[in-house]
């Protein structure tokens, strides 16, 4: 990787603060991915304080609010967000002393939630299946917020002017500066648009030669606009911050000449290689966007040179797209097909995956593998042999009346009488189990498989309707 230099000098190092920091993200060339005759750059802005894009136009808007007086000292502010425009809000709130109240879709990755809650939001958490109209969406309901909460100010990143013209004023000028005054196109998806319609105004006066191309979820409806369809029922999609079902009031396509529509699957693919690749630690979003640029530069017949961004950090998205399991669990990892009930068993014991307990290890143990792997149930397992069941209720009524019993070993405590199922079972014979209220320990000739549970099944069949 090559890494061009900060578009424009920092402060001296004395006088630097932490908003001072946002911005002038270094800008590096991908060197270990087929670009074809073109060289693609990102924009590194996982390296903003608060880890995201989204920190420039937080700042932006904050002080807007500020500049035309509806936003007092002490005062309270209200956004609905999908994304990271909640993390910057929630950097630039904490330290210039303001209430932060964020309405967050129910898909948005623990990571995020924990960040925000950590930083002092007031986080209210709301239904992602449905859509504008409906009291439950999310950006309804925060408008609600706003006008139930006395002095409130809704932020409304989705028509704030301030939103784009943080990428007009800092943003595309440093892309610009940083490679060269030579850029033949940039890569952008669209949230709230804020990022596409700053860049693209930018370039429309500085460069009307650089193309402005727009990366898009499956399941969004931007690409429909942008190619001049009628845009269709929204779908449903995986990656966070980007792809919408309904055009944002400040954004301004007119100048993208190209799109391309990324599936989920290519999206985490894409930031999964570039991790292993290149190094970079990247979100869902930057898949996306990658995916794209990518896309675009191996179409090209001449060499051109590319941008795109690195829109967020993926330490926010470990228990997710970097999560084998949970991969796993979405359908996006490839496993040995076996036509029956092990193509149920999300952690395999043959994989290494499962995770089990001994006989003689101490409920303590137990315990913390419960917490540590997030499971309410463990298989004890003698050798391979299965010889018990452990779950919650089992270690409670253990530890209830003594709590020095987290010393005692497993088989004090488990159940001895456990459900098994052949992998060559039919699907009913699950239901069956779960009928008694257990889990369904799977063999193979005679050999512990793994566990299926009722979400397994049910993500099994939902699998199957995809």
């Amino acid at each position: 990787m090559s890494i061009q230099p900060l578009a424009s000098p920092l402060p001296p190092t004395g006088d630097i603060r932490l908003l001072d920091l946002i911005g002038n993200t270094p800008l590096v060339e991908l060197t270990r991915f087929d670009a074809g005759q073109s060289r693609l750059f990102v924009k590194l802005e996982n390296q903003n304080p608060g880890g995201s894009i989204k920190d420039r136009p937080a700042l932006s808007m904050i002080e807007a609010f500020e500049k035309d007086g509806r936003l007092k000292p002490g005062g309270t502010l209200v956004e609905a967000t999908a994304g990271n425009t909640g993390l910057g809000l929630a950097l630039v709130a904490a330290i210039k002393g303001y209430r932060l109240i964020l309405v967050i879709p129910d898909k948005m990755s623990r990571e995020k939630v924990f960040h925000l809650k950590a930083m002092g939001a007031d986080v209210v958490m709301t239904r992602s299946d449905v859509g504008k109209g409906h009291p439950d969406y999310y950006q309804d309901l925060a408008e609600r917020i706003t006008a139930e909460t006395p002095g409130a100010v809704f932020v409304n990143q989705f028509a704030n002017p301030a939103n784009p013209l943080a990428h007009e004023t800092s943003t595309a000028p440093e892309i610009w500066e940083q490679m060269a005054h030579d850029v033949d196109a940039v890569i952008c998806g669209v949230g709230s648009a804020g990022t596409l319609t700053g860049i693209s105004r930018f370039f429309a006066r500085v460069s009307p030669k650089t193309e402005i191309v727009l990366a898009d979820p499956v399941g969004s409806v931007l690409l429909d606009v942008v190619e001049g369809r009628r845009p269709g029922q929204a779908g449903s999609w995986l990656v966070e911050g980007i792809g919408e079902d309904f055009v944002p009031p400040i954004a301004d396509l007119s100048r993208v000449r190209k799109g391309y529509a990324i599936s989920d699957r290519e999206s985490f693919d894409t930031a999964r290689d570039l991790l292993r690749k290149e190094g970079i630690l990247a979100g869902s979003s930057s898949g996306t966007l990658v995916a794209a640029a990518l896309r675009y530069c191996r179409e090209q017949t001449r060499p051109k040179r590319v941008a795109t961004l690195i829109c967020d950090s993926g330490n926010k998205y470990l228990s997710k797209m970097f999560n084998d399991v949970w991969m796993a669990d979405q359908g996006f990892v490839e496993r040995p097909h076996h036509g029956d009930l092990r193509d149920l068993v999300t952690r395999r014991y043959d994989e290494g995956a499962a995770v089990v307990v001994g006989p003689d290890d101490t409920l303590n143990t137990a315990y913390a593998r419960m917490k540590l792997y997030d499971v309410s149930q463990l298989p004890v397992l003698d050798g391979e042999r299965v010889v018990g069941i452990l779950d919650e209720s089992d270690v409670l009524l253990a530890v209830f009346d003594d709590h020095g019993h987290f010393s005692e070993p497993v088989k004090s405590a488990m159940t001895p009488r456990i459900e098994t199922i052949g992998a060559q079972a039919p699907l009913a014979e699950l239901v069956a189990v779960f009928d008694k209220g257990h889990v369904a320990i799977v063999l193979e000739s005679g050999r512990f498989v793994g566990l299926i549970t009722r979400i397994d099944l049910i993500n099994h069949l939902r699998r199957k309707v995809d």
